[in-house]
């Protein structure tokens, strides 16, 4: 009897408090915003920056404004696809700088958002979950093109969208 009743205390004593779950989780949501997310999106952040300081910008724009026509978009559009790779919210980020700026409209940020949250933090999420996981090599292209293809997918129809509404983008 004595034997049951000490495992039974035992168990008790390791089980956590809902407060120290809380606590537990709120460290682990900080560490992860700390160390992962927010160094992506500075360097999205550096990266749009540089490009929009030096010109690069508007040439990488120029050079993609036939692929990103396809969207209803410019060229520059794709500094927040490419800010997104990195971080979603520095993908958004990018699309309201772009928007503030006048390089897109609201309806052309409004394509952008959900192709964003779509394909964001694409690298960090595949390093994460495929490679740690060793997910065999031959997926990796696959992984790696099925966002992007939701993404163009979803572009595609919140286009469709927004001009059945009559809102152009």
């Amino acid at each position: 009897m004595a034997n049951q009743t000490s495992t039974g205390m035992d168990l008790q004593k390791a089980k956590p408090s809902i407060v120290e779950e809380f606590v537990a989780g709120a460290k682990k949501g900080f560490y992860i915003g700390a160390e992962m997310i927010a160094p992506a999106m500075v360097m999205a952040y550096v990266l749009i920056q540089f490009l929009d300081i030096t010109g690069l910008m508007k040439i990488v724009g120029s050079l993609l404004e036939p692929v990103m026509a396809v969207f209803g978009l410019p060229g520059e559009a794709i500094f927040a696809l490419v800010a997104a790779f990195f971080a979603k919210a520095a993908g958004c980020a990018t699309a309201a700088t772009l928007y503030s700026k006048g390089v897109i409209t609201a309806a052309q940020a409004t394509i952008l958002f959900p192709a964003c949250v779509t394909m964001g933090t694409l690298i960090g999420h595949f390093v994460r979950i495929v490679i740690v996981s060793n997910v065999n090599k031959k997926w990796h292209p696959l992984l790696i093109c099925v966002p992007l293809v939701d993404a163009a997918v979803v572009m595609v129809l919140t286009r469709i969208v927004l001009n059945v509404m009559g809102l152009n983008g």
